[in-house]
């Protein structure tokens, strides 16, 4: 075990009000849990149940068409209530009404001799069989994980600083024997190292992080996003042609841990629920059944009625239904208001108690720890985009950004990919679309970038 500060001037921080506090609280089950395949992208399902089947948990619902073995499992056990279809009869959701029991399926587990009585094919066997493998995510593109390849390297993010990731530390807490076992199996899976990246040592951490066994330790230190994926990759075993790098969250670790432990997918998991639009002392970590309606989850925690639901973090998560499921590979909740309030004079009135990324208002000096009740408003419209050099300000990685975005948009994948495309995650461009004076959309600009450059077979 190796532990090393990288430290990064480079960056952003978005102060945003409502952290969510380190104490977990239980959620009790709800009447009825759901799959999405949507969430998954690529995914082309085929159906193996129907309406009024009786499953139990890790029942295989759906299998995909394109990648051989890849199933979405039934969260808990029950019967199959709905099957809801949208456009062009796309599945759109899997509607389990929970049963009495939580019967599971019996799947592949650790023995007493651990890792060591699982062979490689068999591990991504079960993963492939559960969904799980979903949670593991391979550069260049971005996609779900090729079982047919075996990366130089794996990366365990367990400091993500975007706001507000779940904390590692706190999903661990009461899971250390599951999160070791998840990286173990993880160094199974590669014949180079596990890379586990974390942030400065902070008094209160766990041991079993700081302690982890059978990976490499680095530590990073600066501003967001100091704690994305591809920065770490960037930094420490940069992607060369020809080269593939597996990527995993940390607290998912801890999930694929529980599935080879318990030779059954997990009930529930740790997820974080966070934001300006959660009321005072509902901000924390919430254990929740996998798949539970949001319903459950945000009832009675909310502060205001005119609010957005973001799966993931404020700055690249995707937005959701607040009547509608927990997605399968969302660490959190963030909640926001809806804010489509109209400023009068804008960027020109003195803005003494505005937000400001760039420094144009006095309240960049005079507020300097304040924590923002930010909400949805872009305050500004779409306009033509022009290089000022903001983005390369914000993203500490040898790309320019300005450039990369451009050869995107002129669909030239060849110059993209020069300018280092194949390095980067939509997520990546999150705080460059935050700080953009054009207000342009450059996580969508770049994740069509990378689907692109899947077409072309790179």
């Amino acid at each position: 075990m190796v532990s090393s500060i990288i430290r990064i001037k480079r960056g952003f921080d978005v102060r945003l009000a409502g952290p969510p506090a380190a104490a977990v609280a239980d959620v009790p089950p709800s009447a009825t849990v759901a799959v999405c395949p949507g969430e998954f992208a690529g995914l082309r399902p085929r159906l193996k149940v129907k309406e009024g089947d009786a499953v139990r948990r890790g029942t295989p619902l759906l299998e995909d068409k394109a990648v051989a073995g890849f199933q979405l499992c039934a969260p808990a056990a029950g019967t199959v209530a709905a099957i809801e279809y949208g456009e062009r009869r796309a599945i759109r959701r899997i509607v389990i009404r929970r049963g009495a029991s939580d019967e599971a399926e019996a799947l592949p587990r650790l023995g007493a001799g651990g890792t060591a009585g699982l062979a490689r094919e068999a591990i991504l066997e079960n993963l492939k069989a559960t969904g799980y493998l979903s949670l593991i995510r391979q550069r260049p593109l971005s996609r779900m994980a090729d079982p047919a390849v075996t990366p130089k390297s794996i990366f365990v993010n367990g400091m993500n600083t975007a706001p507000f990731a779940p904390d590692l530390h706190v999903v661990v807490r009461g899971q250390e024997d599951a999160f070791q076992a998840g990286l173990d199996i993880l160094g199974r899976l590669t014949a180079g190292r596990v890379y586990l990246c974390l942030g400065p040592e902070a008094e209160g951490d766990g041991p079993a992080v700081n302690g982890a066994r059978n990976v490499e330790i680095r530590r990073f230190s600066g501003p967001h996003p100091s704690g994305n994926t591809s920065v770490h990759i960037h930094l420490v075993d940069a992607i060369s042609p020809g080269d593939r790098v597996w990527a995993v969250k940390g607290v998912d670790v801890v999930r694929i841990g529980r599935l080879f432990l318990d030779g059954a997918p997990p009930a529930t998991r740790i997820v974080s629920l966070a934001g300006p639009g959660v009321r005072d002392g509902a901000r924390r970590h919430y254990r929740v059944g996998e798949g539970t309606d949001l319903a459950s989850l945000l009832a009675d925690r909310l502060a205001g009625a005119s609010l957005r639901v973001v799966a993931g973090d404020a700055l690249g998560g995707e937005r959701v239904a607040a009547d509608g499921s927990l997605p399968f590979l969302a660490g959190g909740l963030t909640v926001l208001r809806e804010d489509p309030e109209r400023r009068f004079l804008g960027w020109m009135a003195p803005g003494f108690g505005q937000y400001s990324a760039s420094a144009l208002f006095p309240s960049r000096w005079l507020s300097t720890r304040k924590a923002w009740d930010l909400g949805t408003n872009l305050n500004g419209g779409h306009r033509a985009m022009v290089a000022t050099g903001l983005y390369d300000r914000v993203l500490p990685m040898n790309i320019l950004v300005d450039q990369l975005v451009r050869a995107v948009l002129a669909h030239d994948v060849e110059e993209a990919v020069q300018l280092g495309l194949l390095e980067v995650d939509p997520e990546d461009f999150a705080l460059c679309s935050f700080v953009c004076p054009s207000k342009t959309d450059l996580v969508g600009i770049i994740r069509k970038g990378l689907d692109e450059a899947a077409a072309e077979g790179l």
